[in-house]
C-alpha cells in the first residue's frame, strides 16, 4: 500500500468501531453456531483495549491510530470465529442484529471490521446485508470506512454502502495492524472533507485457490505492485485487490478490484481497467503446481536437510476445515526420520488425558468429521506432554494475540510426533509449538494444515516445501467442487475472454 499520512485533524473525533469476522467454507462439514463465536466477543471500550491494546492485530491498529490523533472511539460490538461451515440463519440474526443496534450514530464516523466472505443459510453475502442494515439507522451522510481481509468476496452491496474500503495487502496476512491504520486515518480525512472518495469496482470473472494468492513471490506480488503504483501514478486514495475465498459457494464469489479515486470517477475507471486487463492476460499464471503426498514423502526423505514442510492446504484451518484429515497420517505411522503434524481429535485428547503422562496409548486418531478428510488412523505412542492449548502469538502474524487450542496432547509415536488438540489449531505462528517445548528445527518434515498463512511462522526455516493435492474441503483443485451459485462463466471452471 502506498505510504499515506493523515494532515493534522482540525477537531478530534468520536469513531464509533464494530465488527463480525468469520470465512465462510459452504463446503466445510458441520453448521457455524452462536457458541462458536464465544471465544472473541467483546463489547464496550473498556474490554476493547484491554484485548487488544499494544497488539499487532487490526483492532489494535485502531486503538493506536485514535491515540496517534487524539480521538475517542465507541465501541459498540465486535465478535470473530475460525474459519468454519455456513453460520446458522438465526446465529447471523443474532449477530446482525447485535451489532447494528450497538452502533453509535451519534459518533462522527465508524470503522466496521468485516473479513467479506461470511455467508449464512439465508444470506449468501452478510457484510453487504450488514452495511445495509447499518445504512438505514445511521443514514446516508454518515461516514463508514470496511476493512476486509485480503481472501474478501466483495459484493456490489459493500461498495454502495462503504465510504472507504481497505483490504488487507499481504497473504499470509502480516499487514493487519497497518491496513487498519490506514483505514481509519482515511476515514477521518473523509470527515474532515479532506478526501472525495469514489469507487470503482469490477469482479474479475476468476476464482482463484488461496496457495496462487501469495504476496511475496509470483504473479500475485507483480499484481499488488502495479497496484501500489497506480495509487501513486494517480494520486488514488485506495485500490484494493481481493484475491477472494473459492470455498464460498456464492454469486460474488472470486477476484475482485475496488479503486477508489479522490472525487475522479474517471480517473478510478481508468485505473480499475488496467487491472483487469492484466489479470486477464496473466491468469494462467495463477494455476498451482500440486504433489501426490507419496511422491512429496519420499522427496522430502531424500532431501540432505529438514525442516520440509508438506502443506496440506485441502485442510487449511484457516479455510475452514476440519483440520483432521488423515491423508497424510497414513503415510507417517511409521516414519524413517522425524516429522511433526498437528490434528484436531479431542476424543483422543481426552483419552491421553484419562491415561497420564507417559502412559502407553492406542488410539484411532483424526478422521472423525467426514468421510472426504480419511477414516482414523491406529497408532500407538507415549503421552509426552499434556496442555491447557494457551499460547500468544511471538511472529509476524497477529502479533502479541493470545490465542487457544484447548486441551493438548503431545503424543510420541516414535520418530513421529502428534499433536492434538481439542480445537482446530492454524500453524500461523510458531508460538503454539514453542508453548509445547517443540522445536520445529529439529523434524525433518513438518505437516501444516495450511495453503499459505504458515510461511508467517515457518518460511524461514523450511528447507523445501510441497503444496500437496489430496481430498478436503479446502482443495487447491477448483475442479473437485460442485459449484451451484458462483456466477458463471468462471475461470479456471469455464472459458473466460473478458472480464
Amino acid at each position: 500500500m502506498r505510504t499515506w499520512r493523515k494532515e493534522a485533524a482540525r477537531a478530534s473525533h468520536r469513531i464509533a468501531v464494530g465488527g463480525i469476522f468469520h470465512e465462510t467454507n459452504t463446503f466445510a462439514p458441520g453448521i457455524t453456531e452462536l457458541e462458536h463465536f464465544h471465544g472473541e466477543w467483546v463489547e464496550g471500550e473498556k474490554q476493547f483495549a484491554a484485548r487488544y491494546t499494544g497488539s499487532g492485530t487490526s483492532m489494535g491498529g485502531i486503538l493506536q491510530a485514535a491515540a496517534d490523533q487524539g480521538d475517542s472511539i465507541t465501541v459498540g460490538f465486535y465478535t470473530a470465529a475460525t474459519p468454519s461451515g455456513m453460520v446458522e440463519e438465526q446465529t447471523a440474526r443474532k449477530l446482525l442484529n447485535r451489532l447494528v443496534d450497538s452502533i453509535d450514530a451519534s459518533a462522527d464516523g465508524l470503522i466496521l471490521i468485516m473479513h467479506g466472505a461470511m455467508v449464512a443459510e439465508h444470506c449468501p453475502d452478510v457484510e453487504g446485508e450488514c452495511l445495509r442494515l447499518i445504512r438505514s439507522k445511521v443514514g446516508q451522510d454518515f461516514p463508514i470506512a470496511l476493512l476486509l481481509d485480503l481472501h474478501a468476496n466483495i459484493s456490489e452491496q459493500m461498495v454502495i454502502h462503504a465510504d472507504i474500503i481497505v483490504g488487507y495487502d499481504t497473504y499470509p496476512h502480516v499487514d493487519m495492524y497497518e491496513r487498519a491504520v490506514e483505514a481509519y486515518n482515511k476515514l477521518t480525512a473523509y470527515i474532515d472533507g479532506q478526501i472525495r472518495p469514489v469507487h470503482s469496482y469490477a469482479h474479475t470473472g476468476m476464482l482463484l485457490a488461496p496457495q496462487a494468492m501469495t504476496t511475496e513471490v509470483g504473479a500475485m506480488r507483480e499484481l499488488m505492485e502495479l497496484a501500489f503504483r497506480l495509487e501513486d501514478e494517480y494520486a488514488l486514495i485506495n485500490i484494493t485487490v481481493a484475491g477472494g475465498f473459492p470455498y464460498s459457494d456464492v454469486p460474488d464469489a472470486g477476484m475482485a478490484f475496488v479503486v477508489t479515486a479522490n472525487g475522479d470517477s474517471a480517473v478510478a475507471d481508468h485505473c480499475l481497467a488496467l487491472l483487469t486487463n492484466w489479470m486477464l492476460k496473466e491468469k494462467e499464471r495463477f494455476a498451482v503446481e500440486l504433489w501426490l503426498p507419496e511422491e512429496a514423502l519420499a522427496e522430502a526423505w531424500r532431501l540432505p536437510a529438514g525442516p520440509v514442510i508438506l502443506a496440506e492446504g485441502a485442510d487449511n484451518v484457516g479455510g475452514g476445515a476440519p483440520a483432521d484429515a488423515t491423508h497424510l497420517l497414513k503415510l507417517l505411522v511409521d516414519p524413517p526420520q522425524r516429522a511433526l503434524q498437528v490434528l484436531c481429535d479431542p476424543e483422543t485428547v481426552r483419552l491421553a488425558a484419562e491415561a497420564g503422562v507417559g502412559a502407553r496409548l492406542k488410539a484411532n486418531v483424526g478422521g472423525k468429521s467426514d468421510a472426504m478428510h480419511g477414516a482414523p488412523v491406529t497408532v500407538t505412542g507415549t503421552v509426552k506432554l499434556l496442555s491447557d492449548g494457551s499460547y500468544q502469538h511471538v511472529g509476524p502474524y497477529n502479533t502479541g494475540h493470545y490465542a487457544e487450542m484447548g486441551k493438548t496432547a503431545v503424543l510420541e509415536c516414535g520418530l513421529l510426533t502428534l499433536v492434538l488438540t481439542e480445537r482446530r489449531t492454524a500453524p500461523w505462528d510458531i508460538g503454539h509449538l514453542l508453548s509445547l517445548g517443540l522445536d520445529p528445527l529439529t523434524y525433518k518434515v513438518i505437516v501444516v494444515k495450511s495453503a499459505i498463512a504458515w510461511q508467517a511462522a515457518f518460511g524461514k526455516m523450511a528447507r523445501a516445501v510441497y503444496q500437496l493435492d489430496t481430498p478436503g474441503c479446502c482443495s487447491a483443485n477448483l475442479h473437485h467442487f460442485n459449484y451451484r451459485f458462483v456466477r458463471r462463466p468462471v475461470y479456471p471452471l469455464d472459458e473466460v475472454s473478458g472480464v
